[in-house]
């Protein structure tokens, strides 16, 4: 099941890289401000949490006006994919994330969450 589930993330994952397509003005590649670890991708309507020497968990996202709606998938249903997305990043819930979003300028990103902050710059 989870191969199954790879497979057609991959395919999906493809297709919407062809394209920005509903990433709009996410599209790309960002790096979080003061890290050189951290990053997260907009492609489609898919998102890639990356932390490198820990891992990428993918999901969907949604963003209408001011709000980014996330949707993390676990393939394997490991916890150190929710770690990564809850505590790395520090986006929570793992399944049903709702950040405020802001770009400020072309190549700067900010979510919050509540009273908490992230800047990324994209690359």
């Amino acid at each position: 099941m989870a191969r199954y589930f790879s497979l057609l993330l991959s395919a999906l994952l493809l297709f919407s890289c062809q394209e920005g397509g509903e990433a709009g003005d996410l599209f790309g590649q960002w790096r979080m401000d003061g890290s050189d670890r951290q990053y997260i991708s907009f492609s489609g309507s898919i998102v890639l949490f990356r932390s490198i020497g820990e891992g990428e968990v993918y999901g969907t996202f949604r963003h209408e006006g001011d709000s980014l709606f996330l949707q993390c998938r676990s393939v394997h249903g490991l916890p150190s994919d929710t770690a990564l997305v809850e505590r790395t990043f520090g986006f929570r819930p793992f399944a049903d994330i709702r950040l405020k979003v802001s770009l400020p300028a072309s190549d700067c990103l900010v979510l919050s969450q509540g009273t908490q902050q992230w800047k990324f710059y994209q690359y």
